[in-house]
């Protein structure tokens, strides 16, 4: 069993930064691309950031600038710092992993339950 594990969301002012942590656990050979997405109330769920076993990223156009991705290999770790946050930043925030748990298996795509994140104005 593998889960993804968030953490690092809150309430904080315009303005303001947050950092989200997620944590792969469990029985993992390998993990490749990892990413976070976010779904506000009443929209669709999207792409904030991704990241490539490598390091190679890619953001939404609109997040660019403002939050960055990084991981840790060797702890199956992704992180998000969030920058200058807004109020339409609200959102829950979910993180995924492309994970492979064994040499036979293909990689399997991995959802954590999300962290909430609450921007006031």
């Amino acid at each position: 069993q593998v889960q993804l594990v968030e953490s690092g969301g809150g309430l904080v002012q315009a303005g303001g930064s947050l950092r989200l942590s997620c944590a792969a656990r469990g029985i993992i050979l390998s993990i490749n691309d990892m990413g976070w997405y976010r779904q506000a109330p009443g929209k669709q769920r999207e792409l904030v950031a991704a990241i490539a076993s490598g390091g190679v990223t890619k953001y939404a156009d609109s997040l660019k600038g403002r939050f960055t991705i990084s991981r840790d290999n060797d702890k199956n770790t992704v992180l998000l710092q969030m920058n200058s946050l807004k109020p339409e930043d609200t959102a829950v925030y979910y993180c995924n992993a492309d994970i492979k748990r064994d040499y036979s298996g293909r990689y399997i795509t991995h959802w954590g339950r999300g962290t909430q994140v609450t921007v006031s104005s």
